[in-house]
């Protein structure tokens, strides 16, 4: 017998507090990496976040075909076509195992010359090359996490891969201990460790969720279905939604690179400071994502449905939500900001800078909350190229021109930066709520309504 969700229990609350715990936990294991490793040695930290931030822009080569997996699914699930999920399913599996085996080349090969473009002190080469050589190496694996990942949770089972996340971040934390420190024995590794574990522990998430996979829906995948013909509509489907989406996410990750270059030139104080205030920020965020993930495929399901009004009321429901309770965690944190920063580092400049960082952040997270959540009932709804275009502009028109002027030419240095987010996120967030409210998304949905259902 199949398990499926039922529909009438995909409620926001059902569908986030999974997603929530799992972006946690996620965010939990970068942070386990920081907080280990600033034991150790504070320029290993400065060097694993360059590496990630590298990393990061991968990721979202890897996110354009799992955001357009998550949409097409939810909104066929939503009309009653099952047949075509599964055989979406299917195609974004096989898509990303070959892109991702294609980018751990390139990680492999390029590491070094893409560190030495982002100005990295030559300090931080030997150790940060290293570490993207070792997680970017595997990052197919990571591209098959996010796509199993976002077939599963698309047919309303959040809280598998909330507990596949619970098992890689103990795997994670235990693996670090381990080679950080050469502990019971093991080589004292330094960052070396904190790489082989991160890879160690997303393999074994990615037998797990394979077990869930068929699990969940078994018998409903056609594995022969790409071998028989080549799928140009299943594909066609998700570049028309992944690569706008992907765009946006692209622009955004490749600007804040440009925007760590500029933070190198400050130096390697400078870059660590950004580094440990970012991973106390990502819990103030946190909230939006979650949301902004669960609202997405409810959006789709309602989509498919032809429930527009439903879903423009969901939209804006989630996005005051998420707006209120992101800015709680901000000042939360903004009034606790010297005890956190103590906890990785004992730098009394670290601590003074990143506690006013994170005083603008309370600023920063409304306007996030914005883009986070309606960019993706946006995109949910089938309107995906107009959240390119104004982010594009945006990003770097606002995010980047403003660091470098307010940071490296006016002399403010990471208040500069925060300064720059703060407008780029208020800019784009406005004009994503004035385009959600024009409704002109109703007639963008990737469904055929008459074609027949299944």
């Amino acid at each position: 017998m199949q398990n499926k969700p039922n529909r009438s229990k995909l409620t926001l609350f059902a569908l986030t507090w999974p997603i929530f715990i799992e972006i946690l936990l996620h965010m939990l294991m970068g942070n386990a990496d920081t907080l280990m490793l600033s034991q150790y040695d504070d320029n290993s930290v400065a060097a694993v976040g360059v590496s990630n931030q590298i990393f990061s822009v991968v990721i979202v080569m890897f996110g354009f075909v799992a955001t357009g997996t998550t949409i097409l699914i939810a909104q066929n699930l939503g009309a009653n076509k099952n047949k075509a999920a599964s055989q979406i399913a299917v195609v974004s599996i096989w898509i990303n195992i070959l892109f991702g085996l294609l980018l751990s080349i390139v990680l492999i090969i390029f590491g070094k010359p893409i560190l030495a473009i982002m100005n990295l002190p030559e300090e931080l080469m030997g150790t940060a090359t290293m570490y993207l050589r070792i997680v970017g190496g595997f990052s197919f694996i990571q591209a098959l996490i996010m796509t199993l990942s976002a077939i599963i949770k698309s047919h309303g089972f959040t809280k598998d891969a909330m507990y596949v996340t619970i098992g890689m971040n103990i795997l994670n934390v235990l693996g670090n201990y381990l080679f950080i420190f050469g502990v019971l024995g093991a080589p004292e590794l330094g960052a070396t460790g904190v790489a082989i574990s991160t890879a160690f522990s997303r393999i074994l998430g990615t037998i797990v969720l394979f077990i869930m996979l068929f699990k969940r829906v078994r018998g409903e995948l056609p594995w022969a279905f790409v071998l028989q013909k080549f799928p140009k509509k299943e594909v066609k489907d998700l570049l028309k939604i992944g690569i706008p989406s992907a765009g946006e996410q692209l622009s955004y990750n490749t600007s804040q690179m440009v925007i760590t270059y500029f933070i190198a030139s400050m130096g390697t104080s400078a870059l660590t400071t950004r580094v440990y205030t970012l991973n106390i920020m990502m819990f103030a965020f946190l909230f939006s994502v979650a949301i902004g993930q669960g609202t997405q495929i409810l959006v789709g399901y309602l989509i498919g449905e032809r429930k527009h009004e439903e879903a423009y009321r969901r939209g804006l429901r989630s996005l005051w939500i998420g707006i209120s309770v992101s800015t709680f965690a901000a000042i939360l944190f903004a009034v606790f900001s010297q005890p956190l920063l103590s906890i990785f580092t004992s730098n009394t400049d670290i601590i003074q800078l990143g506690s006013l960082l994170l005083v603008l952040t309370i600023f920063l997270e409304p306007g996030r909350a914005f883009n986070l959540i309606i960019i993706n009932s946006l995109r949910a709804a089938g309107d995906v190229k107009f959240p390119v275009i104004i982010g594009i502009l945006s990003m770097w028109g606002i995010a980047v021109t403003i660091s470098y002027t307010a940071g490296i030419w006016l002399g403010f240095g990471l208040i500069g930066v925060w300064i720059a987010m703060i407008c780029d996120e208020w800019l784009r967030g406005l004009l994503m709520l004035r385009r959600w409210k024009t409704r002109k998304w109703e007639q963008m949905s990737f469904i055929d309504v008459n074609q027949s259902q299944n």
